[in-house]
This record gives structure tokens, sequence and C-alpha cells, in this order.
């Protein structure tokens, strides 16, 4: 194995459950034995730009500079005329719109994303996220900032919480709800691989780099592909426009929280090309895959619900397991610790029902705007129904990391 790369990266690509059959319809390969080197060479490195402002705002003291931070990221950069030189490189870069950049097919993304409705978000939770626990290097990370000890549902809320924002109507545009969050997680992000990778028991030799970009291409095509992939199958089609304007979005998004170029989609089929060649590098289950998937599978149980708590507590675990056994697979179930036999039932009854109402939204006038607004109202439900009347805040499971700068 090249000296640059990490223990953890496998000799050759392993099996990815769920991506790979749609991989094998769409006719993607695996990685070329340079593609498979990158992958692996990418589990050391981080996030340069931000990494390196973070050392500044450490150096200069965190009580002075993320004040500046926090207000050049809802006002824009042009409102802190202080400012320093770091700080002011860093959002020029990043206020500055990159060349290939569609405004109109960015805003497209965020309507067809809207429109998947509750569903796209199961898919989103009971494939993207729980099969992601069969990356234990990712799990490291996540274990080491207190994961076991939060929950999962508080840790999903603000990921779905930042979904929301970047699908949000303008959300991606400049200093829009998506663009903030999106901005917010990649210091959050910065501030937890300086954290973890000077923790004692990190092991940067097995391991790489905690939140690298390996990991973060992985999880940002992951969180907003994969819901169309699965979407798809369950009866949400979509013209060829649409599935553009997802990997469009998917683009922008992964531009602001720090995936190199090379790691952005071309294209949808190209995403799942980089989501198929990622997993294969980086799935490789251990202890901690059972640890993290089977609080989230029983999480349901303590969601809040308006009546009988109890009875739908039951039949919504029943329903996401349902959705993930249908594209995970018996052999990955076993492996994060959940039944392997689940009834599809959901994915089955939801078929016909998003079949029609995808094939309405197409033909008739009006009907992707009124599909993005029902979904939307069905979306903020779902994120009501996991956390109650509290409200989701991006990065505050990794508050006490934030709050060590």
């Amino acid at each position: 194995m090249h000296s640059d790369v990490p223990l953890r990266h496998p000799v050759a690509p392993r099996r990815v459950p769920g991506v790979g059959p749609f991989a094998r319809v769409m006719g993607l390969r695996g990685p070329s034995p340079e593609q498979w080197r990158e992958l692996g060479e990418a589990l050391t490195v981080g996030d340069a730009p931000m990494d390196e402002l973070v050392e500044w705002m450490y150096r200069e003291g965190m009580d002075r500079t993320r004040p500046l931070f926090e207000r050049a990221l809802c006002e824009g950069i042009a409102a802190v005329p202080e400012a320093p030189e770091p700080l002011r490189d860093f959002f020029v870069r990043v206020e500055t719109p990159p060349p290939w950049l569609d405004r109109e097919l960015l805003a497209r993304g965020e309507r067809f994303f809207r429109s998947g409705g509750a569903d796209g978000l199961y898919i989103a939770r009971d494939v993207a996220l729980i099969g992601g626990y069969l990356a234990s290097g990712f799990n490291k990370t996540l274990v080491r900032t207190g994961a076991l000890e939060k929950g999962p549902a508080k840790r999903f809320a603000e990921t779905l919480q930042w979904a929301l924002d970047v699908s949000s109507e303008e959300g991606m545009s400049p200093l829009g709800r998506g663009y903030r969050s999106t901005i917010h997680v990649r210091l959050i992000h910065a501030l937890v691989r300086r954290h973890v990778a000077q923790l004692p028991d990190w092991r940067a030799r097995e391991w790489g780099l905690p939140i690298n970009q390996t990991d973060m291409a992985a999880t940002l095509v992951g969180a907003l592909i994969s819901p169309v992939l699965g979407g798809l199958v369950m009866g949400m089609l979509a013209p060829p426009r649409d599935l553009a304007a997802a990997a469009h979005l998917t683009r922008y998004v992964g531009y602001l929280i720090g995936v190199e170029d090379r790691f952005l989609p071309n294209g949808f089929r190209d995403a799942v090309r980089i989501l198929y060649h990622c997993l294969a590098a980086i799935t490789n289950p251990d202890e901690t895959t059972r640890q993290l998937a089977a609080p989230m599978a029983d999480d349901p149980l303590g969601w809040h619900y308006p009546n009988l708590p109890g009875l739908r507590g039951r039949i919504a675990r029943s329903q996401h397991l349902s959705v993930t056994s249908v594209f995970l697979g018996p052999a990955a179930m076993r492996t994060l610790g959940l039944p392997p036999f689940v009834l599809p039932w959901y994915p089955l009854l939801r078929l016909p029902v998003n079949l029609v109402r995808s094939v309405a939204t197409q033909i008739l006038p009006g009907g992707m705007d009124r599909a993005a607004i029902a979904g939307r109202r069905k979306q903020e439900a779902f994120l009501h129904r996991l956390i109650g009347e509290d409200a989701a805040v991006i990065g505050d499971s990794a508050r006490h990391i934030a709050s060590a700068a």
C-alpha cells in the first residue's frame, strides 16, 4: 500500500449495499487503480481553506474572531470593513460564484428536493444515514464527538434542518438560509477535525484524518443523491432535467462545504459514480457499526406523536426498518445488528401512490410548484415529529467542541 494511504483503506473496492445495483444498472464501473489510490490518499486530506482559517482564529482568539466570522456569514464580508485579511480572503473566495454555477438550475434543484416530501427524507435517514454506519472510519469521529451519549434523534434533526435549509426557496442564493447553514457546517467540520485529530487515542496512520475528503464526498452525495435514487425505486419518477438539477445543487453545496473539485459531480450519473466509488473505499464495518445503528433503528419509539405514542412508535419503527431492509438487503442488515428480514410493506404501499403523483406533477400545469409546497409541509412535519417543540440547531451536538475553542 502507498505510504500516503491510511491502513483503513482496503486493498480492493468493497461491496456497496444499496448503491451497487444502481451503479451496475447505469453501466458504472468500479474505480480505476488511479482513482482507487486517489480515494485512499484523500483520507488524509482535510479542507485547507477552512482549516487554515480556523488555525488563525485560534491564534488570534476565538472570542474576537468568531463574532467577526458570524457577522460575515450573516451579512456578507462587505458588511465587515474591519475584517482581517485571512477572514476577508476566505469569504471573498466562498462569496465568489464558481464559473459553472447556473442559478436557474440551482433553483430547480431546490424545488425538486422539496417536492420529494417525507419519503425522500425517509430514504436519507433509513438508507443513507443508517447504511453510512457501515463506514467505520467515519464512525470513529462520530463516537469521539459524543454521538453515543447525545442520541440519534438530535444528530439527525440537525442534519435534516441543514437539508431543509439547503433546499428552501432561494436557500442557496447569496446569504440564503442554505448558504449560511452550509458554511456553518463547514466551520463545525473544521473545529471537529482539529479537535479529534489531537485526541491521544486518534490513530492517524490507521484511520487518516477526521472528516477527510473521501468521507465528506461520500456524506455529501449520500445525503443529497441517495434520496433521489431511492425515490426512483419508490415510484418518484423524475425527468432528466430534474436529475441534472439535483446533481447541480449537490455540486454547489459541496463547493461551499469544502469538498474539492475532483469529488464534485458533473451531472447525475457522475454523482452516482462518486457515491459508488467513495462507499467502496470507506465501507468497513466494525463494532461501532452496531453501536450507532441499533439506537437509530429504535429511535422512532421515542418520537413526538400527538396521540397513541406507543402504537405509532412501533408502527414507525417497522416502517423505517422496512425501507432500510429493502435497499440494504439481509447481509447488511445483519452487519448493522438489525433484523435481516423485514416485510417491505411501506415501500410497496408508497410505490403506486408516488407513481400517480409524480406523473400528475409532470403533466398538470403548475404541478411541480404544488408538489414542492405540499412536500415541504410534510418534510417540516417530519422534523417536528422528531424533536417536538424544540428547535434543531445545526452544530448543537458539537457545541462542546466549538465552545472549547
